[in-house]
């Protein structure tokens, strides 16, 4: 399903987007659609960076450390 939105552009553009052959239509849904992909991926690395200052860090010998004692344990 779709809807209809409405944007007021001066006459003078119209035209001259008309007399380049450029689809205005296609420009203004593909521009949106970059767009909201943008902001979405904007926002999960703001929550993804808010959730690694929460979360408390681990030593640099975590690794190591694991490794070990997953060795250890065979």
């Amino acid at each position: 399903m779709s809807v209809v939105i409405s944007v007021r552009i001066p006459k003078e553009l119209r035209d001259k987007l008309r007399e380049l052959g450029i689809d205005y239509y296609r420009e203004v849904v593909e521009f949106l659609m970059r767009r909201v992909q943008e902001e979405y991926y904007r926002q999960m690395s703001e929550r993804y960076r808010r959730l690694l200052e929460r979360s408390p860090r681990l030593g640099s010998d975590f690794a190591t450390a694991f490794i070990r004692e997953d060795r250890e344990s065979e």
